[in-house]
């Protein structure tokens, strides 16, 4: 896919768009045939067209594929290392993905508030992991403080998103458990809270969902 699209690089971004969506559809194809891993998603009345924020546990790497697919042009924050990736960083450069120096500090953090200002204008949704990093399953890691920055700058609602992906596509592994991977978008938490009842009521209904769809996922797939 990577070089497929090469030639669609100096035109315009949407083609590139088009690319990541047929990419994730791809995986999502790849790993159903070929792995009898399936997806569900659940709770997508809860996420609205256009600009919001989403906030998603991590646990694998699908999570950085599959939101180009179940969201509209996302801008998703990433770690600007992978900018440096030949092809795949131009890509990411052309659909104007919110690129984070984690060693920036305050640089960083105004640099990534200016970019996300700009996709609400454009009317794009973003996507953040908390986190910051994947989490082992049954790990409980904080979450980071641009999430409320972004939160308390921006003025948009924030849907949370919990998930069981570790239990099929463990973390730092290649290899796949059959069975169904679950994604679901909680009710949005509007704007306006205190930034400290928040990032509570965030981590809250993330790691309480999450928790149950993982307990779900081991009754009924894992042995």
């Amino acid at each position: 896919m990577n070089l497929a699209f090469l030639p669609f690089l100096p035109f315009d971004r949407k083609w590139i768009v088009l690319g990541q969506r047929i990419w994730s559809g791809g995986i999502v194809f790849l790993l159903r045939t070929l792995c009898n891993l399936r997806l569900e998603i659940r709770g997508e009345e809860y996420l609205p067209k256009g600009a919001v924020i989403v906030a998603a546990k991590h646990q694998s790497a699908f999570e950085t594929m599959i939101f180009h697919l179940i969201t509209d042009d996302p801008a998703i924050i990433l770690k600007k290392e992978l900018l440096s990736i030949p092809v795949y960083g131009w890509y990411c450069r052309k659909t104007k993905m919110i690129a984070v120096d984690r060693k920036g500090h305050a640089a960083a953090l105004k640099s990534m508030l200016s970019q996300a200002q700009q996709a609400i204008e454009d009317d794009r949704p973003i996507v953040i992991f908390p986190e910051g990093t994947r989490s082992p399953l049954d790990e409980d890691l904080p979450f980071q403080p641009g999430i409320a920055a972004l939160y308390t700058k921006l003025q948009q609602p924030v849907v949370p998103v919990a998930l069981n992906t570790g239990l099929f596509w463990p973390r730092k592994s290649f290899f796949c458990r059959p069975g169904v991977m679950v994604m679901e978008f909680l009710p949005p938490i509007e704007a306006g809270m205190d930034r400290k009842a928040f990032m509570k009521e965030l981590k809250s209904r993330i790691e309480e969902k999450t928790e149950a769809l993982v307990a779900e996922g081991r009754t009924k797939y894992i042995p």
